[in-house]
């Protein structure tokens, strides 16, 4: 019993760290679409092509 707690436990552990990873990707990628949406009304071309590197790097 002991040992089917500890199973659940970890896949619990596993399930948290999964929902919390994505849930920091998405907030990311939504900060992301804001910069470069900054970057292309300023002409800022640096910026714009740094993000959408780091974008396209989280793919």
């Amino acid at each position: 019993m002991d040992k089917m707690k500890v199973t659940y436990e970890a896949m619990l552990s596993l399930t948290a760290e999964m929902v919390l990873d994505d849930a920091l990707r998405k907030y990311r990628t939504e900060q992301i679409y804001q910069e470069i949406d900054k970057a292309l009304a300023t002409g800022d071309r640096i910026s714009f092509r740094l993000l959408t590197d780091e974008l396209k790097s989280m793919n």
